[in-house]
């Protein structure tokens, strides 16, 4: 999401955007495994307010940054 919003916002382009997550990407397997080792208090919360903003944003005029 953040590569897809600097596409539109910045001037970075498709091609370097599609770049920059096939970077990334090589980090997933790594966190990947990390997590399999993390107990559900590890990777859990509870963030309320954070899903009420989150019914709200849909319903947004301009939603772009606001989340």
């Amino acid at each position: 999401n953040l590569v897809s919003a600097a596409i539109r916002i910045v001037p970075l382009g498709q091609t370097e955007g599609q770049a920059a997550l096939a970077r990334l990407s090589r980090l997933c397997p790594a966190i990947a495994d990390e997590a399999l080792q993390d107990t559900l208090d590890d990777i859990g919360s509870s963030a309320f307010l954070a899903d009420i903003a989150s019914m709200r944003h849909e319903t947004l005029y301009s939603r772009i940054f606001r989340s």
